[in-house]
């Protein structure tokens, strides 16, 4: 008994001093990367973090203070001395409230349940992240979210003393980077991002290091394109989402897009198709109805608007759940061999195309039949001596997906949307891995979503296994006692 006494008390002496835990999770959830421990240990000045967490909270919340203090444990030890942190319960005083939120930590309101009564309670679940005179806030930890990338990239932003820029192709027809704030909010972590404007006679900054173009409306000259050409051929990377063809849904048309992209691409051997992509599993569109003297809305499937949820093993794509098209059309290589072509993004297996220009029929009962074809690539990365020199460049073939619009009311976009094109700009960009934290969450499993043979499976193991469980092992502790008699009356028996 003194034994395992002393075991258990040597056990927590060293768990204080060697901080160690086993991660089984699909993604490496709970186990550093190793973007975290490079920008860790390039550390120069220490870092100081302040965890400003409630307490008393429910279950799943509580667990998201125990992880975020276990990374920080982690943090800690892998900087020798240079990650210094403090948790700080802002309900406590009303002081360290105040000191929250001045430091744009603002509460949240969440439901707790107390003798069967369910309240609301003001609650904090941020941080702040300092280095000298600078500081980074990470205002809200969503439990279940990417929590290593939200605290690595903060501390990278204020320990780089230069952010790589990246620019936006403008004068196109392009939206400007207010059009685009998720993603340009997402990327201004680690990137300076501006807009470029090309004339016939300026050529592309030369502290540019990647490209975007997103959904030019209008034609790009032959002079623009041949800057794309020099700028390849200095080292420079591209990312492109662009629109083949267009739908209108007041006209119910769709039509084919022109501008120039699509014959600079092919002399790439990336061909992007003058067609509409159509898939089974895809989105809505709300249409109205006339019954009688009332006007009733209703929500329609619509195959031009695919839900992919396919996508090819690359850092890109890695992590990605569900990304929604408007209107995109299919891709393919026919270009040489000594370039690398990798398709990333795929239709479900029941699709199709349909060549463009198309009359909508909002109310078309689709058929199986409708859907002959599958993992139709709609995105795709190429590396190697694209133009004259070595380079990458990443096309997409739907150029709407990422952008939210202006006025009072942008619309929000599908977060998985704006991972899509912050990775690829990350993989253009950035080579300290951080590309794979960005989608480094908690998966969602739904059971919902299962067969219902592998449903009844999981159900009934949770409800057999323990029992299973329990009864091997009395009948192993009966067996057991059973062979301890019989060696003990043996021994009687021999004794007498």
């Amino acid at each position: 008994m003194f034994l395992v006494l002393a075991i258990v008390l040597v056990v927590n002496l060293l768990s204080h001093e060697f901080h160690l835990r086993f991660d089984f999770t699909e993604g490496g959830q709970y186990t550093l990367s190793k973007a975290t421990k490079n920008i860790i240990n390039n550390l120069e000045e220490p870092v100081t973090i302040k965890a400003y967490f409630s307490k008393d909270l429910p279950p799943n919340i509580v667990k998201t203070r125990q992880d975020f203090q276990e990374m920080l444990i982690e943090y800690a030890n892998l900087a020798d001395g240079l990650v210094q942190y403090e948790f700080i319960n802002p309900n406590e005083k009303e002081a360290y409230e105040t000191e929250a939120v001045q430091n744009g930590i603002q509460p949240v309101m969440i439901n707790i349940r107390e003798k069967d009564q369910v309240k609301q309670q003001k609650a904090f679940l941020g941080a702040t992240v300092s280095l000298g005179d600078k500081q980074e806030v990470i205002p809200f930890l969503q439990p279940g979210a990417a929590m290593e990338y939200a605290l690595s990239t903060a501390i990278k932003k204020i320990s780089v003393a230069q952010k790589a820029a990246v620019g936006f192709l403008q004068g196109h027809g392009e939206p400007s980077l207010r059009e685009v704030g998720q993603l340009n909010e997402q990327l201004g972590v680690l990137y300076d991002t501006r807009e470029i404007t090309l004339t016939d006679t300026t050529l592309i900054p030369p502290d540019i290091k990647t490209l975007v173009i997103v959904r030019p409306h209008d034609s790009l000259p032959p002079s623009h394109l041949f800057q794309l050409n020099e700028f390849l051929d200095r080292g420079g990377f591209i990312a492109i989402a662009m629109n083949r063809v267009d739908g209108n849904l007041q006209t119910a048309s769709g039509t084919a897009v022109n501008t120039g992209l699509e014959g600079w691409l092919q002399q790439k051997g990336v061909v992007v198709n003058d067609d509409f992509v159509i898939d089974s599993k895809c989105g809505s569109v709300t249409v109205q109805q006339q019954q009688g003297f009332f006007t009733l809305q209703s929500q329609v499937q619509f195959p031009f608007l695919p839900i992919v949820s396919t996508f090819a093993d690359h850092p890109i794509t890695k992590g990605l759940e569900n990304v929604i098209f408007e209107f995109a059309s299919s891709l393919q290589y026919q270009g040489d061999t000594t370039k690398k072509f990798t398709p990333l993004v795929f239709s479900s297996p029941r699709a199709n195309t349909l060549k463009a220009p198309q009359y909508f029929d909002i109310q078309k009962q689709w058929t199986e039949a409708d859907f002959p074809q599958s993992n139709i690539v709609m995105a795709a990365a190429l590396e190697g001596k694209i133009n004259r020199q070595p380079s990458k460049l990443v096309v997409v073939t739907d150029g709407d997906f990422v952008i939210n619009g202006e006025g009072q009311q942008p619309r929000r976009v599908q977060p998985d949307n704006v991972n899509l094109l912050a990775n690829a700009i990350d993989w253009l960009s950035d080579d300290t891995g951080l590309i794979d934290l960005r989608t480094k969450s908690v998966t969602s499993r739904p059971i919902d979503a299962l067969e219902d043979d592998t449903k009844a499976i999981i159900k009934y193991g949770n409800f057999l296994i323990p029992i299973l469980l329990a009864v091997g092992y009395g009948i192993f502790r009966f067996q057991r006692n059973r062979i301890t008699r019989l060696k003990r009356m043996a021994e009687n028996y021999e004794e007498a």
